[in-house]
């Protein structure tokens, strides 16, 4: 696979990055299969665009990405949007040692309440206020903008499609 400097590939797009480091790959270790490069560092790409993007319109609501992660668990929770900590620490995949300084945090912002649990005398429950659903709202509408905005050269079954197959390559991380 020689790579020049406007290869053309199957679906008539120009050759990107990921084809200029793969062709390197193939020039100077032939004896590897660079294949999954051409999936995994385009998706790590992505990783990176999409992070930027993400961080972007956090601060613009002034939230940071573990925050909005912290404030979103509890929105999509329902009504009273209130959740206990160890609930909080599976939906975000931390230590409770760090969701303890997170709702601290977050306590500290006036974006969510601890409230005492009321079967468990020692238990809390994180609960979020107004102030909270308010900015983790207007943050998850901006957000949604962006990313469609990030998938506009796709069409609809194309997105569904490729939907599908990275559920299929993720799944066995999520699996329990």
């Amino acid at each position: 696979m020689a790579a020049g400097p406007s290869m053309q590939h199957p679906q008539g797009q120009d050759e990107d990055e990921v084809d200029r480091i793969v062709a390197a790959w193939h020039r100077e270790r032939p004896d590897l299969d660079v294949d999954p490069l051409t999936v995994l560092s385009r998706v790590t790409r992505l990783a990176r665009h999409l992070d930027l993007a993400r961080r972007g319109s956090f601060a613009r609501h002034d939230l940071e990405p573990w925050e909005f992660d912290v404030l979103s668990a509890l929105r999509r929770s329902g009504k009273p949007y209130r959740l206990s900590p160890g609930a909080l620490l599976t939906q975000t995949l931390v230590t409770s040692g760090t969701m303890t300084n997170r709702i601290d945090r977050l306590a500290e912002h006036g974006l969510v309440l601890r409230l005492p649990s009321p079967g468990d005398r020692r238990g809390v429950l994180v609960q979020l206020t107004e102030r909270g659903r308010t900015q983790v709202d207007a943050a998850m509408s901006e957000l949604l903008d962006v990313e469609r905005g990030l998938l506009a050269s796709l069409s609809v079954p194309d997105r569904d499609r490729l939907a599908d197959l990275l559920r299929e390559v993720v799944a066995p991380f999520d699996a329990p």
